[in-house]
């Protein structure tokens, strides 16, 4: 079926369930989609998700579209496709309810033919429904975050991601394929349908395969063709390679019987595509993960669906943006945390060459709050799922499907280890060419406290587990997956392999602080294909779970082992961030992510200090967190305080200079609870502090760290100059704050103003902010702080040619001025 984005001028309501004679008591805005409904709202202390949801609230939000449908369509078939609505959505056209979708994560398809009026305008109304209490473990969102498409074609069609190719063998240069094709006949006949399938290169857009079929659908069914082919010479796909293919599939209705064949001039074929990659996958405990045969640990990172500054809001070339970071930091694979990620998502993965590890929930029958998807799993789950693999399994990136992740019927409960055969089972029904996996974790809740009795175990973790309880009890769960993931249980790794020597395990959830001397483990054993950190991303709720805090030993809080930090208690309004990534929402890379980098083989040296005033004190960190470094030089006050300088490296020595004078040189540690790191004490003096690394006694790289002067300019660092004219385009702009130098001024907390002179043809300032974790800031309303001297504008296109500038005020300094082109690039 043809699909058109229509994603252009719906008209935005908060607070109403319905849009039916609302014109004259609220007109509401004009906004393009996809849209967050939610971040744009002002932030609350008496939020019903405190902490989980950063402090935001949710509510209702109702979308309202007057669409043509065309006379020409009056034989044809009419739907909308949405690829996610946050959540409870119910649908109507011309005041008719027609359909709705409860989970906010799975893509989802509404038939309207029976329901429009062929030849004029038709009003469709969405309306969704956050306001449940409480729906999630972080926030969320709200509304039509990832857009909709009408789509329509002849009453004989290939159904929505009704297309899967797959790899069955590669054998030299040949790939043995096939081609499965959904074909739905709603005529009032049988109908004998030619289904044809053309392969393109993506990169050269010439045809490389053509072969068709001849299959029959009878009335009101949907039927299959199978067509295997041979692909000669092909370009396989792997992270490093990103090489991708094109299926087009046209099908057309040949006649009702062998000898009632339909004219050719009133044939009208239904065409559809999709891209795809060739690669293979396999998994066992001697060779470990093989993609296209090749061993391959999985360097990954847990993400959750949020982008930051746009609230939920998913275009491509944010997810672009975020995996082409991750990449270039060592990543080379992503969870999708708990959830179904968006299309867009996938796509940037398959372009740029990214493996996802694909997660479908984060709960099953049993709740984890008071609103979430539990209440609609048992009537909902299939559909959900089919829904979501439908849509990505033509996608090389996608390597791994998860079914869920620390589902607490994981010991049993609820019939637990029914509900996983039968999920893992639906998918191999669906796709039975990737392995599956689920996110399992220690037992911590419900009746599964009995299990745990006298071994004081901490949640998601492995310390203190003795006994085998945990591998008993989990077993009868693990059955139907190929891949067990273990979420910050890496203390049972050697241990269960001499229990399940066949198992594969995966590193499903890891403590970020903890890669240094759990990655080696990882490339010893086979057996064990990667880990993924959380997280890798920064993110909107679960605040502040990877805060950290420096008291005196004798503080009573000293002994608690830094679990008295866990949200949401510890977690006071307004902390908004969960603070425990690589990157930050910006995109800018924390100390956390280069240490990532350096473990994972980076020769460059990173240089930090720890403020004065933590020397000496008990580091107090929740396991999320990471030691409290930073890249500044900035202590007016602090000089001749004593002062700790961290510095980053897999090289053997390190040495440090302070304003020239050496603190001489230091063996690298490679042992806990830091391996790559080093640390000299000494008295803070302000100046330059200089970090050299040191391989058999030559220099490998340096690093270096100033004390600024005082604020005394702007800088913009656009990331381009133009983009296209398409309503989802973005150009991201850095601020920085900057010294008579150019030195960024890492401690500048200055109030500034984004304003943007346009001429009204719809592009606007998506978000602005910083990466302050504790912040009231509303992102699109131009105002905000910079945090650490930094701070981002996002600047989002409309569908209209025009010249903007962007205008950055700040409170004392001067304001600086950049132009953007929007148009036809």
């Amino acid at each position: 079926m043809e699909k058109i984005c229509i994603d252009e001028k719906w008209t935005f309501r908060r607070n109403f369930v319905d849009s039916l004679g609302m014109l004259d008591e609220d007109p509401g805005e004009v906004v393009n989609l996809p849209h967050d409904g939610m971040i744009g709202t002002k932030v609350s202390p008496d939020a019903p998700a405190r902490s989980d949801s950063g402090y935001f609230v949710g509510g209702l939000s109702n979308y309202t579209k007057m669409v043509f449908i065309p006379e020409d369509w009056k034989d044809e078939c009419v739907g909308l496709m949405i690829d996610g609505a946050m959540m409870n959505v119910s649908i109507d056209v011309n005041g008719c309810k027609v359909g709705s979708q409860h989970y906010g994560y799975a893509p989802f398809y509404v038939d309207l033919t029976d329901y429009v009026t062929f030849g004029k305008e038709n009003r469709i109304t969405i309306n969704c429904n956050t306001t449940m209490y409480v729906n999630s473990r972080w926030y969320t969102g709200s509304g039509l975050y990832r857009g909709v498409k009408i789509c329509h074609g002849p009453r004989v069609h290939v159904p929505e991601n009704g297309v899967f190719i797959c790899t069955k063998e590669v054998d030299g240069n040949r790939a043995y394929l096939e081609a499965v094709i959904e074909v739905a006949n709603r005529t009032l006949e049988n109908r004998l349908c030619e289904v044809n399938v053309s392969v393109f290169d993506e990169e050269d857009g010439k045809e490389k395969k053509k072969t068709k079929s001849v299959i029959q659908v009878n009335s009101g069914k949907t039927d299959t063709a199978r067509i295997s082919f041979i692909l000669q010479d092909p370009k396989l796909w792997d992270a490093e390679n990103p090489n991708l293919y094109k299926v087009k599939v046209s099908v057309k209705s040949l006649g009702i019987y062998r000898t009632h064949f339909i004219p050719e001039e009133n044939l009208k074929a239904d065409e559809t595509e999709t891209l795809f990659g060739v690669r293979t996958i396999t998994a066992d405990a001697e060779r470990g993960l093989r993609i296209n045969g090749k061993e391959v640990k999985l360097k990954g990172g847990c993400l959750h669906h949020d982008n930051g500054l746009l609230g939920a809001v998913s275009l491509y070339e944010a997810e672009e943006r975020k995996i082409k970071k991750l990449k270039e930091s060592g990543f080379n694979a992503v969870r999708t945390a708990h959830n179904p990620p968006s299309a867009a998502f996938i796509e940037a993965c398959d372009r740029l060459g990214m493996y996802v590890f694909d997660e479908a929930f984060d709960a099953w029958g049993m709740a984890k709050r008071g609103g979430d998807y539990s209440q609609f799993f048992a009537s909902d789950w299939e559909k959900d799922l089919t829904a979501f693999v439908k849509r990505d399994r033509n996608h090389p990136s996608v390597i791994l499907w998860s079914t869920g992740n620390e589902i607490p019927e994981r010991g049993g409960l609820d019939n637990g280890y029914t509900l996983a055969k039968e999920l893992s089972d639906k998918i191999r029904e669906i796709d039975a060419t990737r392995p599956i996996s689920n996110g399992i974790c220690s037992y911590w809740g419900g009746l599964d406290d009995d299990l745990m009795k006298g071994q004081s175990q901490n949640q998601n973790s492995s310390e203190g587990l003795i006994s085998t309880s945990w591998e008993t009890m989990s077993e009868p769960f693990t059955n139907g997956l190929d891949i067990v993931g273990y979420n910050y249980m890496e203390g049972l790794y050697e241990r269960d392999h001499e229990m399940f020597p066949d198992r594969v395990i995966l590193g499903s959830e890891n403590f970020p602080r903890e890669i240094g001397f759990r990655w080696p483990l990882v490339e010893r054993l086979p057996y064990v294909i990667g880990e993924f950190t959380w997280t890798a991303w920064d993110y909107i709720g679960e605040a502040g779970i990877g805060k950290a805090e420096y008291v005196d030993e004798n503080d009573p809080k000293a002994k608690s082992g830094g679990w008295y930090l866990m949200p949401p208690a510890s977690s006071p309004y307004p902390w908004r961030l969960a603070n425990d990534a690589d990157y930050d929402i910006t995109g800018f890379m924390l100390p956390q992510g280069a240490y990532r980098s350096v473990v994972w083989g980076s020769d460059k040296t990173y240089v930090y200090s720890m403020h004065p005033d933590t020397f000496g004190k008990v580091e107090m960190m929740t396991p999320w967190g990471f030691t409290e470094v930073r890249k500044n030089w900035n202590y007016e006050g602090y000089e001749n305080r004593n002062i700790k300088i961290v510095v980053f490296s897999k090289a053997e020595e390190v040495e440090v200079l302070v304003n020239g004078k050496s603190l001489g040189r230091k063996k690298v540690s490679f042992e806990k609870p830091l391996p790559n790191s080093v640390s000299f004490e000494t008295e803070y003096v302000p100046g330059k502090v200089e970090a050299i690394s040191y391989e058999k006694g030559s220099e490998v790289s340096r690093d270096e760290i100033v004390t600024t002067k005082v604020p005394h300019s702007l800088r913009l660092i656009p990331e381009k100059k133009e983009m296209k004219a398409d309503g989802h385009s973005l150009i991201y702009v850095g601020v920085e704050v900057i010294d008579e130098d150019g030195n960024v001024v890492p401690d500048a907390k200055i109030s500034l103003k984004a304003e943007l002179a346009s001429k009204d043809k719809g592009t606007t300032i998506a978000g602005f902010g910083s990466a302050n974790p504790v912040t009231e800031d509303n992102y699109t309303d131009g105002d905000t702080t910079s945090f650490r001297g930094r701070a981002t504008v996002i600047i989002r296109s409309g569908y209209e040619n025009e010249i903007v500038t962007l205008k950055i005020s700040a409170n004392g300094l001067n304001s600086i001025e950049e132009d953007f082109k929007i148009g036809n690039i």
